[in-house]
Formats: C-alpha cells, sequence, structure tokens
C-alpha cells in the first residue's frame, strides 16, 4: 500500500508540473516575472515565498521549502515554541493552488497563489492552517451542508481624509484611488459588492462576494494585498490593525455566511427565527455558544481587545439579533424576493485574525451546534448595553484564551499541534504586550498586518 500511495504522489506532482507549464507559457506571455506564494502564519501575518514564473512547473510538482517554526511566529517576528512546533529543526513544502493563481493588476510582473503545506514525505502538514479550513467545509458536505462565506475587509489610509464618516466628500477626496481599488480588483475576477467610506477619518471597508471557505480565506488575503499594493502606488500607508487610534473606532474584519442544501439558502424558508430552518438555527446557535472561545481566534490580538468595545459596533456582547449591528451575531433577512442574501455575519471579528483559522473555527462551532440541536435565545433589540442580563464577551485575550483551551470542540476540530501552536502565540504575545500602554499597543501593531 505504501508503494501505491508513493505512485499516486508522484503521478499528482505530474500533474501538477503539467499544468503549471501551461499556466507558466501564458503569464511568460503576459510579461510576468515571479509568482508570490502565500500562506497565513498563526499570529495573522501573511507569508511569502517568491519563485520565478520559469520554475512554476518544478514548485508545482514538488514545493518549495519553508520551516514550519514560522507557526509560531509572533506579530513582532519573535518566536515561541509549543510542544508540537518550534525550534530550527524541519521542513515543509509549499504547494500552489493553480487554481487560485492570480495575475496581480497593482502589482506589474507579479503574479499570485495560495500554497497548502505538506510535508516532506507528501504528507499534509497537521497544522496547515488552509487545509484545516478545507476539511472543515468537507466535515459540512459529511452532513449535506456548503457554507458560503465572505470577508469584510476595514483599512485606514495615511495620510488620513477630512471628509465625514460615511460621506461622499471622502470619495471625492480620494477618487482616483477608490476607483483604482475597484479597478485592480475586479482585473484579477475579485466581484465587489461595495466599497464606502467608514466611521473613522481614512477608512474605507470592501465587501467582495461570497465563497467556499477557502475561497472566502483566498480572497481576504488577496483583497487586502491588492488593496496594499494600490495604496502605495498613490503614496499612501494602507493600515488593517484592528485599531490605529485607541480612542476611536477599530477595524473589523467581519464574516458573513449562510448555509446552502441542495441549491436552497437554510437562512431563509424555514420555521425558525425570523423565517431560517431548524438547521440555520443550530449551527448559529453553535457559533453563538462558542464565541468566547472563538474569539481566540478571529480576535486574536492584544490591539482586539482595544476595539472590541460596547457602543461601537464591535460586537462586545455575546448576543445575536436581526439587523442589530452591536450584536456579535447579526442576522440578516434580506429584502423580499432575494433568497440569496439572507445570511449572518459575525461581527466581533477582526484583520488580525488568520482567514483560514476564522472560516474552519466558525464551522466547527456550528456544526457542534447542529450535532447539540442547540437554539437560539431570545433575539436583542437595541444596544445590549442599556439592557439586564445581556453577558460580555471577553474583554481581553487572557480570557478568550481561558475559553479556547477550554474547548474540546475547537482542540478536536483543529488537531493537537494546530490548537497547541495558536495557544502558545496567543500566550506569548499576551505577554509580549503585558505593560504596555493601549496606545502603544496600537502603534506597534497597526501597521503589521
Amino acid at each position: 500500500m505504501e508503494q501505491g500511495h508513493g505512485a499516486r504522489q508522484q503521478e499528482q506532482a505530474r500533474e501538477r508540473a503539467g499544468a503549471a507549464r501551461i499556466e507558466a507559457a501564458r503569464l511568460t506571455v503576459e510579461g510576468i516575472r515571479a509568482v508570490a506564494l502565500t500562506w497565513v502564519d498563526v499570529a495573522g501575518l501573511t507569508r511569502v515565498k517568491a519563485v520565478p514564473t520559469a520554475r512554476l512547473p518544478q514548485v508545482a510538482a514538488h514545493g518549495v521549502g519553508m520551516s514550519p517554526v514560522f507557526d509560531v511566529y509572533l506579530v513582532d517576528d519573535s518566536v515561541t515554541s509549543s510542544p508540537h512546533i518550534g525550534g530550527p529543526d524541519g521542513d515543509l513544502r509549499l504547494i500552489p493552488d493553480l487554481e487560485r493563481l492570480t495575475v496581480l493588476h497593482a502589482q506589474p510582473g507579479w503574479a499570485w497563489a495560495p500554497v497548502d503545506r505538506f510535508e516532506q514525505s507528501g504528507q499534509p502538514y497537521t497544522a496547515c492552517q488552509r487545509q484545516f479550513a478545507r476539511r472543515m467545509a468537507e466535515r459540512a458536505a459529511g452532513h449535506g451542508i456548503e457554507l458560503r462565506m465572505g470577508f469584510e475587509t476595514e483599512w485606514m489610509v495615511d495620510p488620513p481624509l477630512a471628509g465625514p464618516a460615511y460621506g461622499m466628500a471622502r470619495v471625492v477626496e480620494r477618487s482616483e484611488y477608490v476607483a483604482d481599488v475597484f479597478g485592480a480588483l475586479a482585473a484579477q475576477g475579485v466581484e465587489v459588492l461595495q466599497i464606502h467610506p467608514e466611521y473613522t477619518p481614512g477608512q474605507f471597508e470592501v465587501s467582495v462576494a461570497p465563497s467556499d471557505p477557502v475561497g472566502a480565506a483566498d480572497l481576504a488575503v488577496l483583497v487586502r494585498e491588492t488593496i496594499r499594493a494600490v495604496s502605495l502606488r498613490h503614496g499612501l500607508a494602507a493600515w488593517f490593525g484592528p485599531v490605529i487610534d485607541p480612542d476611536g473606532v477599530g477595524n473589523g474584519g467581519h464574516l458573513h455566511l449562510s448555509l446552502w442544501q441542495g441549491g436552497r439558502n437554510l437562512c431563509r424558508g424555514g420555521e425558525g427565527p425570523f423565517d431560517m430552518s431548524a438547521t440555520s438555527e443550530a449551527f448559529l446557535a453553535g457559533i453563538l455558544d462558542a464565541l468566547p472561545a472563538l474569539l481566540a481566534i478571529g480576535a486574536p490580538s492584544p490591539a482586539s481587545y482595544l476595539r472590541l468595545a460596547p457602543s461601537r459596533w464591535a460586537g462586545a456582547f455575546q448576543c445575536w439579533g436581526l439587523e442589530n449591528r452591536e450584536a456579535a451575531l447579526r442576522f440578516i433577512a434580506g429584502p423580499p424576493g432575494a433568497e440569496d442574501a439572507a445570511n449572518a455575519e459575525v461581527k466581533c471579528f477582526d484583520p488580525a485574525a488568520n482567514p483560514y483559522l476564522v472560516t474552519g473555527a466558525v464551522i466547527a462551532a456550528g456544526l457542534a451546534g447542529i450535532d447539540a440541536g442547540l437554539r437560539l435565545p431570545e433575539p436583542v433589540s437595541g444596544d445590549p448595553v442599556h439592557l439586564h442580563g445581556q453577558r460580555r464577551l471577553p474583554s481581553s485575550l487572557p480570557e478568550a484564551l481561558g475559553h479556547f483551551t477550554g474547548s474540546a470542540v475547537l482542540r478536536e476540530a483543529l488537531g493537537d499541534p494546530l490548537f497547541e501552536a495558536v495557544t502558545a502565540v496567543r500566550q506569548a504575545e499576551t505577554k509580549l504586550f503585558d505593560g504596555l500602554t493601549p496606545r502603544e499597543i496600537a502603534e506597534a501593531t497597526r501597521g503589521r498586518y
């Protein structure tokens, strides 16, 4: 059997190399000289190996090397260790996903592809975050459920703008810049739903069309790096940290999701709250129940808890509601006749999060809700800060980490190597920022993600 497995791996490598030769020839004709191969580490930073276009067939077949120690890197590039990962030994192979290969419009001469990470033996690397998201999507498919997901990307440009929140004046001030963001994303095949100025001076938000869970995380990476590149070409810095000014409203990384079965949106047409199906209700109840633990994934930085404050539309309370932007879980029924519009939004997450960990962990929590037959509590209307008995989500990373380390659901889903890497990085970053003022934390993180 081992010989048969090795033969299959060799055949798969030949198939990847053949497909990559075709792509490399196409890219060369288009003037593409290099391909950026990216993954996102536990700290939420996008890491890269770049290869010449001519080497793409070899890299697609056998990968390019990278140390597993990056899974315990911190946001400042210092290194911690975990029981399974750490130290200078070992090597992984980064295999590009050629189906996601994209010519980068704002980086002339470059293309991009996300990677899956494998052991030297060809076996999947157990701590690969992208493969974790894929495993959870496959687990959902085993329940007969297809997930459609999409991230909102919020960022601030520097120097900031004088225009008001949500104001047309801000778009006018940066009209060429915003148009170039639209144009670059469209040229890369990204379907933009909307871009608008957000609350804080210099802040914008872009929403893109939903995709499968892995694809949604890929898009989150591609959208952010495209914005970064367009910004630099306009002489601007794009900041994606959870907070820029600790006294102001920060950047969110909200996750939208809907459940589908046989072409039907399970967020509509049922007997549950606001006409959602029983399956959708149980899935969302699982997410709501797990939110304190999920924050260690979706709000992973000490800076995240400077953003996660009441009455800032950040979702600081463990509650849900119909179109309630102060609830951590917002349900969106959508207009009559728009069956595909009904979805849920997790509002308490931010851009410091690894999007692959987010999509996978949310699916794991939702499926646990289905398996347990959970029901949603009563929805909340109005600002929960003014309502008696509403439970605050964790207000610090150590508090969230306490819930995370006690979650049997997330430990089983992630597997011990990845679960322990997340724990180690969160503990180390807590120590890294211990004793700093909110302003010092904001300044140390705002430009890192």
